[in-house]
């Protein structure tokens, strides 16, 4: 390492200097892909300065720039000329007390800069560029932990990735020149044809994918990466291309499949340009394996879609095949399956035997229905038959017997014999004119019948059975009653850091004291509050009393405790839930920071038109967004794309099933993945076992459940971990 008057500079200098010109990035306008990232670099690290700063021969240029009212300043005492030394993230605790930079007008002068970080450009044929760093005007001690380190990091490749994806976009205008410029570093397959489909450069990148040396592809026909049934239509589209057709390949992003010299198959990302260069046809294309990335999001759809444990369609897949008869005025028969003693097994035996059982019941019910039907699992020991163009009551009802039949059967678990019975309900719906929830509500009717029978019943619903739904309509009347005495109260669940389980939050649970059937968990009275006159007043309710205990807790000797509130659709549909959640801040005197709104991905679809905005405006006021439940529905991945999210809920049934079974890691490890990706935190929710604690310290950063506490009253949760309590009453004011 060389000194130049007062900073360092590296041995390659002038191979760096090169090679940053080579991006034509110096002194040109910002560009939103940029600002985006330092954006996103000052909210996840809450500091005042984010750059992007490319380190030229005696300047540092800023491309990107957030807090910071420059476009450049000198090297010379600047942070990133030691930041582009190395490969690695450079954290400053305090630059005043650094030798480095305490003499520094940065540090002494009007910006007062104390803390820095700083993760290297790295481009990929090995030069630091620049750098993506973070300021602050307060000294940080503690430096970055090693996680931050990570994600600082993560953002920087990021901000290379879209450097890159800047200068293909070039290369696709300047054509072949910059084409080849490119080609040669590019971890993409960059390959070059003509117009007779024959290939005339090939990067090395493309040698790996594709299995050819340069040489060895250079003067073939393009369709030797295509496969054979695809030829034909390859050639024609570019025959069109040439002639000046416009085709859907040439300019824009596609998935197609690619063939390896192997033989196998792989799908890319391709991406075609077409330029003419002294009067001949010149074909470029930009490939990119997606096989991991294709491979990982079929994991995670097909953990959306079916249970974990059981690996039966679950509740989405019910939901969208009833919704598509219904559209179509088909006929449908839906059986519901209910265990019975299951419970005293899982009481008895344990929740692995108990797990099992539920495995065995699934296979059993898959052998029966096979082809003739969808069989789904809607959670605890609850089935679903789905029969489609079928209402024939004597068919389906005959069907129930047998299934009731084979689920009797004794069941060998771990070397012994279990038995449980079942009891089914059963509704046939014909024609048009009924709604996707009649079939499950009708079902729902002849069970609760048929269990009242007595076990191992089959019910099919007549219309005697609906005053039995009145019984649920009490509910509501009830509800009303129980707030107006007072009757609600919340609860609090811990959410500890998985790394060292000290406390760092919890989640706000609502109760009801109900006079007759005792304290009364949410799955009993939550859908039809959400639903009821009461929904807005009583969520306001729940949103303030967190708040306030938030604030105690802190002061109690938890400065950082956050808590979390679920929040309902009402209070999206009321339209004024920002400057809601703003003057209950202001009221309580929480920080912002100390406020997370959970939200699940129905809600999202219930007001997907309305929420976009509401939810921007909260992560403006500094308030956490978290997506509860993840995991459960497909549409997540695109949400996660569309919304301020800021944390994911990885949904209990990932966390709970078999105790860090194989299919529960890979579901862990692809969301944490799919997280990292987006710069999020993530939370488990359901951990019951130091087992289970094990697997999610690897991938999330905290964990909630039974094994660190249950849902509790502010005055237990108090206790349980030592922090004093006022008066404050929990209870609906």
């Amino acid at each position: 390492m060389a000194k130049h008057s007062s900073y360092p500079v590296g041995e390659n200098e002038s191979e760096r200097l090169v090679s940053l010109v080579s991006y034509e990035v110096l002194d040109t306008a910002p560009e939103q892909a940029f600002d985006t990232v330092v954006r996103h670099a000052r909210r996840i690290f809450n500091v005042p300065i984010a750059l992007v700063s490319f380190v030229a021969e005696d300047r540092q240029f800023f491309k990107a720039h957030v807090g910071l009212d420059l476009c450049e300043l000198a090297r010379e005492g600047s942070f990133c000329t030691y930041a582009i030394m190395g490969r690695e993230v450079i954290v400053v605790p305090d630059a005043a007390l650094d030798e480095r930079f305490k003499h520094s007008e940065l540090v002494t002068g009007k910006l007062g800069v104390r803390f820095y970080a700083g993760a290297p450009l790295i481009t990929p044929d090995g030069f630091v560029i620049g750098a993506l760093c973070i300021k602050d005007v307060v000294p940080r001690p503690k430096g970055l932990s090693a996680d931050e380190r990570q994600s600082l990091a993560d953002l920087a490749e990021l901000v290379m990735d879209k450097l890159t994806a800047r200068r293909l976009s070039q290369v696709e205008q300047d054509g072949r020149r910059r084409f080849e410029a490119v080609a040669g570093s590019s971890v993409d397959a960059i390959v070059c044809a003509n117009g007779d489909n024959r290939i005339l450069s090939w990067n090395s990148a493309a040698e790996r994918m594709f299995g050819y040396t340069a040489d060895e592809a250079i003067g073939q026909l393009l369709s030797i990466i295509v496969p054979p049934r695809f030829r034909h239509s390859h050639q024609m589209g570019l025959q069109r291309a040439a002639a000046g057709v416009k085709t859907k390949l040439v300019g824009s992003l596609v998935t197609v499949p690619a063939l390896r010299r192997d033989g196998t198959e792989f799908p890319i990302e391709l991406s075609l340009s077409h330029w003419a260069e002294g009067g001949e046809h010149r074909f470029g294309a930009i490939a990119r394996d997606i096989t991991e990335r294709l491979d990982a999001e079929a994991k995670l759809k097909h953990a959306a879609e079916y249970d974990s444990l059981t690996n039966l369609a679950n509740r989405t897949v019910l939901s969208r095949h009833l919704a598509a008869a219904c559209a179509e005025g088909r006929s449908v028969s839906l059986l519901l399956v209910d265990l019975d003693g299951f419970k005293d097994v899982n009481d008895s035996l344990g929740h692995a035997v108990g797990d099992e059982v539920l495995k065995v019941v699934a296979g059993r019910l898959r052998d029966i229905v096979e082809d003739g039907g969808l069989a789904c699992r809607l959670g605890g020991d609850e089935f679903v038959v789905l029969l489609e163009d079928e209402a024939d009551p004597l068919s389906s009802v005959d069907l129930a017997r047998r299934i009731v039949a084979t689920i009797e059967r004794p069941m060998e678990v771990e070397e012994q014999s279990v038995y449980v019975g079942a009891s089914a309900g059963i509704s046939t719906v014909a024609g048009t004119g009924w709604n996707v929830d009649l079939p499950l509500e009708q079902a729902d009717l002849a069970l609760y019948r048929a269990k009242a029978d007595g076990k191992g019943r089959v019910r099919l619903f007549t219309h005697d059975l609906w005053p039995m739904a009145q019984t649920r309509i009490s509910v509501s009347s009830g509800i009303r009653s129980a707030w107006e005495r007072t009757q609600f109260e919340l609860y609090y669940q811990p959410q500890v850091r998985l790394a060292d389980g000290a406390l760092v939050g919890a989640e706000a649970l609502i109760r009801w004291n109900h006079p007759e059937r005792g304290v009364l968990a949410p799955a009993a009275f939550l859908s039809t509050l959400e639903t009821s006159l009461l929904a807005v007043p009583a969520s306001e309710w729940i949103l303030r009393t967190a708040c306030r205990q938030a604030v105690e807790w802190r002061a109690a000797g938890l400065p950082d405790f956050r808590v979390g509130v679920n929040l309902f659709s009402a209070q999206f549909r009321s339209g004024d839930l920002p400057s809601v959640v703003e003057s209950v801040l202001r009221e309580t005197g929480l920080a912002p920071d100390g406020l997370e709104l959970e939200i699940t991905e129905n809600t999202i679809l219930r007001n997907e038109l309305r929420i976009d905005a509401a939810l921007r405006d909260l992560r403006d006021i500094g308030v956490g967004i978290a997506f509860d439940d993840f995991g459960t529905g497909y549409a997540s991945l695109t949400m996660l794309k569309d919304f301020p999210v800021t944390r994911l809920k990885i949904d209990r049934s990932f966390v709970s099933g078999p105790d860090c079974g194989h299919g529960d890691r890979l579901i862990v490890e692809a969301i944490a993945r799919l997280a990292q990706g987006f710069g999020l935190e993530v939370i488990a929710e359901g951990i019951e076992t130091a087992c289970q604690a094990d697997l999610m310290r690897s991938h999330c950063q905290e964990g909630q459940g039974y094994l660190f506490g249950k849902p509790m009253p502010a005055a237990a949760f108090a206790a349980k971990f030592g922090l004093a309590m006022s008066t404050a009453d929990q209870h609906v004011a």
